[in-house]
């Protein structure tokens, strides 16, 4: 295809763009960009702010250039660049529209907020979070509605598995909001539940609504929980499309992700989906030990760094089991009158650390664990079924033989009933691809790894 302006050829990448990239994260990513300049073998592509501009280049930066070269059927240089942050007060932007830092006189929308403070726990703040490669991107949507609530990324729907931080973020985006002017509810969903029971039983629903609907933003932790509960469930959807007819901020926090809420109603799921969904995976070494050590300072007791590099190799699972493990750590040395050592460390708190994992797994522990996960039998998967379901958990199996289980592709092949290298090495190179834009996919996988960690 020849090309010779910006225009044509970023309107043809991103035409190619839609058949490769979930709708979801095409309509997050991509669909307010625009093609700037195309000269000299470099394409600028214009991102409406720099939060997209940032995730374009480090998450989907591959994916894009692939579909680059290929409409333009030659090498070319790719650039991001942020467009306009947004229109001030001044230029026309509603309230809900305008940064927190704008809204004056802690006035939102006209009105004076009637300051229901938000329950927040006051050490769960934006500073206190530490942020690595598996919350980054939660972190930075957080921050993000925080400044402009209602604005941008709304509905943000964070999940992750238990103790990862989605909490935290919950809480320090109703501090912020409240800190600024604003007027939030933060509410567990086993709260909602309740006080929407209630109100219909004591014939106050017209109280229940007037609180919610009249918030700045809503926070709603675990939403999971209203799986089953059909009133709640009725509640939540006119409250959600209440608040959000009037550009009011949500922040709903699930364990799972809102495409495996299957058994919530559809028109609910649906809404949970169509703004940013967001995961939060295990923290690597790195964040483990930058977590430790940020928790140990606000200790009295000294722990030296071999001890700090010990925990954080053997604690894996989550904060929650860093944090326990440290505390038991402080009070066993308070009450033996003991300095921490590696040696005490590892006695009085060895029913807790898990034993140093194998630098390898078996290839019959990865297909097995596959095979558990997508509840498809290792025959199947061995064999030549090509159905969608089968076909996935056969390439994540391949992957996961590669990166887990150390198999060169020919032996993977070998493995899985006689497969060609070069199916296998398609395989890998499709789901490491996939996972940068396919928070589903990449759950999968995450779950399964997890599996294959737990002692």
């Amino acid at each position: 295809m020849v090309v010779r302006d910006a225009h044509t050829l970023w309107q043809a990448v991103l035409g190619e763009l839609q058949l490769s990239v979930p709708k979801p994260s095409y309509d997050t990513w991509l669909l307010g960009t625009s093609g700037v300049s195309f000269a000299g073998g470099r394409l600028v592509v214009r991102a409406p702010n720099a939060f997209v501009s940032e995730m374009l280049e480090s998450r989907m930066y591959s994916v894009v250039h692939r579909a680059v070269e290929k409409v333009a059927e030659h090498g070319v240089e790719l650039r991001f660049q942020a467009g306009a942050e947004g229109a001030s007060l001044d230029n026309g932007a509603s309230p809900a529209q305008a940064p927190m830092s704008q809204r004056r006189n802690g006035s939102v929308n006209g009105r004076t907020p009637p300051r229901r403070a938000a329950p927040v726990n006051p050490k769960y703040t934006f500073d206190s979070f530490i942020v690595g490669k598996s919350n980054e991107l939660a972190h930075a949507a957080a921050a993000a509605v925080s400044e402009w609530p209602g604005a941008r990324y709304n509905p943000l729907f964070i999940y992750s598995g238990v103790g990862l931080g989605k909490t935290h973020l919950i809480h320090a985006i109703a501090g912020s909001l409240t800190a600024k002017g604003a007027d939030p509810i933060y509410a567990t969903t086993e709260d909602f539940t309740n006080q929407y029971v209630q109100s219909i039983r004591e014939g106050k629903t017209e109280t229940f609504r007037e609180r919610y609907r009249s918030a700045d933003a809503l926070l709603l932790d675990d939403i999971q929980f209203i799986i089953g509960k059909d009133q709640t469930q009725e509640g939540f959807f006119h409250t959600f499309n209440a608040l959000h007819l009037a550009g009011r901020q949500m922040v709903i926090s699930s364990d799972r992700p809102a495409a495996a809420l299957t058994l919530l109603e559809d028109r609910v799921s649906s809404r949970l989906a169509g703004g940013l969904v967001v995961d939060i995976q295990l923290p690597d070494y790195e964040t483990r030990l930058a977590i430790l050590r940020a928790k140990t300072e606000r200790c009295k007791v000294q722990f030296p760094g071999d001890v700090l590099e010990f925990l954080a190799e053997r604690t894996r699972s989550n904060i929650r089991e860093l944090e326990g493990c440290l505390n038991r750590l402080v009070a066993y040395a308070e009450l033996a009158d003991t300095p921490i050592s590696l040696d005490m460390v590892k006695s009085a708190a060895a029913d807790i650390l898990m034993p140093g994992r194998p630098s390898r797994v078996s290839d019959t522990a990865v297909l097995g664990a596959v095979s558990e996960y997508f509840e498809i039998d290792q025959e199947i998967i061995l064999g030549r079924r090509r159905d969608k379901q089968t076909a996935k958990a056969r390439q994540v199996a391949m992957y996961l033989l590669r990166e887990e289980a150390g198999m060169t592709v020919t032996a993977i092949g070998r493995f899985l009933g006689g497969k060609d290298h070069s199916t296998v090495l398609h395989a890998c190179q499709s789901i490491a691809s996939k996972m940068e834009v396919d928070t589903i996919l990449r759950q999968d996988v995450f779950n399964i790894r997890e599996s294959l960690n737990s002692p």
